[in-house]
């Protein structure tokens, strides 16, 4: 039954003041803050003095952790200056430093807002490297407030330390970490965290002034007390490029919704205002590839390019190996052809402001899966996913409780899996791996065997030995970043490809022992012990 007279419009009175009271788009400014309401529920304050993000509101109540949400949390009173920008439909905020700033120098922030839209655009103008040494963003949320969050990253509920004062565990000897379940560079889209009728977002934008490639994985989410949502624009983990400065970072999103995922937004409009650093559609060109012959069907390929100050890349098609690259800022790029994830051809181009560089048809000629194996071990992809624990290495520690064993005694060929060889070897923990096959008279002649690594840690190399009578000579270490990588969920830096020249005399007739030890000058023990991940070993 409806109801009628002064209960009908007291029931309306109700109705109306449960339902959110939303104030006008715009920018009040004040002493020591910024404070912008969208115009659709979300309010925050930015802090004159440090640029962050000291409350972020939406739909009335506050979201915001322990500490303010910011860039390099907080840029410091020092030589910061904002200033603010409006219309009837954008407010643009614009934080930056000079010289003086003992946090980052001669940087500038962004924070933009459309009328009627609960999303904070944002872009970074770097010129110098932030003095904590990493380029991020951070948004810092309560965790009470937002419980659901990417299981890997999540350090609530473990009770004690694993490794540094970074990856934790729990009593039943589950591992997390914010280095754990963090995507591909390439597969950036948008990620975030969510609780009752509320979800923040980040959408990660072009990277094309982030470092590493397409197959870089740095950190995404961290959740204790808060729930952290992170933009990794670039850091030191397991780093195997030079920084990109003077460039500028994004456009990248935070977005806010009552729950839903939402789609990506259209970040064109951000061109006409005049952002430090941008460079509009009509200032880029493209690169098209007709065609990559030499493919292996059953794998994807990815076409990347990289130079000093930006990088791209693109999937090439399944059919030809066709590829279109486009938005690319103009200059001299070296294009890279990968194989799932390893590299298997590059070449120089260069491209021009409005122009597309078409390429002719490619063959790829050094990918070692061409050259026939009489045995070979895993697929030469660039990865060792298809190993023992490989799938895990960038979800947990190496020694959490769901792992296998890491020695699981000698491998055959021709009767163990795959997924029964190791995908990582270190010293003192499954060294040496042992690999047991069968030669016939005719087959006991000089040979090759190489051995494709996707990462080592400390110096570690592979050494080998055939039937306890011999041993090959010493490899040279592969160059690597100055940090850990196979403990902070990563399995890729410096590819090393190994190939050792194996006399008739070392190898019998019937069963031969091959022995995959670890060679390295360093020290260390347990998973940081000297190590490397293994992409493929083959003999021939």
């Amino acid at each position: 039954m409806k109801p009628t007279g002064r209960l009908a419009v007291l029931s309306s009175l109700l109705v109306l003041s449960a339902a959110p009271l939303h104030a006008e788009f715009g920018v009040v400014t004040d002493a020591k803050a910024y404070t912008v309401d969208s115009g659709a529920g979300l309010v925050f304050r930015v802090n004159r003095s440090t640029g962050n993000l000291e409350s972020i509101k939406l739909n009335g109540t506050e979201l915001n952790g322990k500490k303010a949400s910011g860039i390099a949390s907080g840029l410091g009173p020092q030589g910061t200056t904002t200033a603010v920008w409006s219309d009837v439909n954008t407010v643009k905020i614009t934080v930056a430093t000079t010289a003086e700033n003992q946090v980052a120098a001669n940087f500038t922030q962004y924070y933009i807002v459309r009328r009627n839209e609960n999303t904070i655009y944002m872009a970074t103008h770097a010129v110098n490297e932030p003095r904590v040494g990493e380029l991020r963003w951070i948004t810092r949320l309560q965790g009470s407030l937002f419980p659901n969050t990417p299981e890997d990253s999540t350090t609530r509920g473990t009770t004690k330390g694993v490794e540094s004062k970074d990856v934790f565990g729990t009593e039943d000897g589950i591992t997390r970490s914010k280095y754990y379940g963090n995507q591909r560079a390439k597969d950036l889209s948008i990620r975030g965290v969510s609780g009752s009728g509320r979800a923040a977002f980040m959408v990660y934008g072009n990277r094309e002034s982030s470092s590493g490639g397409p197959f870089y994985r740095d950190i995404q989410n961290q959740s204790g007390s808060d729930s952290e949502v992170y933009n990794y624009m670039n850091s030191g983990h397991a780093q195997t490029e030079e920084r990109r400065l003077g460039v500028l970072f994004g456009p990248y999103a935070l977005m806010f919704t009552t729950g839903a995922t939402p789609p990506v937004p259209d970040m064109g409009f951000i061109a006409n205002l005049g952002l430090t650093g941008y460079v509009p559609v009509s200032g880029r060109g493209k690169v098209v590839v007709r065609g990559i012959g030499g493919r292996d069907a059953s794998m994807p390929y990815t076409v990347a390019f990289a130079n000093a100050t930006a990088q791209y890349w693109t999937d090439a098609s399944r059919t030809d190996g066709s590829a279109t690259c486009a938005n690319m800022k103009p200059g001299s790029y070296t294009m890279t052809v990968y194989k799932n994830e390893l590299a298997v051809y590059t070449a120089p181009v260069s491209v021009a402001a409005g122009q597309a560089t078409t390429l002719p048809p490619i063959t790829i000629t050094t990918d070692p899966a061409a050259n026939p194996a009489l045995w070979r071990i895993g697929v030469w992809d660039g990865t060792p996913l298809e190993f023992r624990n490989g799938p895990n290495l960038t979800r947990m520690h190496p020694s959490d409780k769901r792992q296998a064993p890491w020695s699981g005694g000698v491998f055959t060929v021709g009767k163990s899996k795959v997924s029964d060889f190791p995908a990582v070897t270190w010293r003192g923990v499954n060294e040496p791996v042992t690999v047991s096959f069968t030669l016939t008279p005719a087959q006991v002649k000089d040979c090759t065997i190489r051995i494709g690594t996707t990462t080592s840690f400390s110096g570690g190399r592979p050494a080998i030995t055939l039937n306890s009578t011999w041993s090959a000579p010493m490899q040279k270490p592969v160059g690597q970043p100055d940090s850990r990588s196979l403990t902070i969920g990563t399995y890729r830096t410096n590819y090393g490809f190994f190939s050792f020249r194996v006399p008739a005399k070392a190898l019998v007739a019937g069963e031969n022992k091959l022995e995959i030890k670890i060679t390295s000058g360093n020290g260390g023990s347990g998973f940081l012990s000297p190590s490397f991940a293994i992409d493929c070993v083959d003999f021939y």
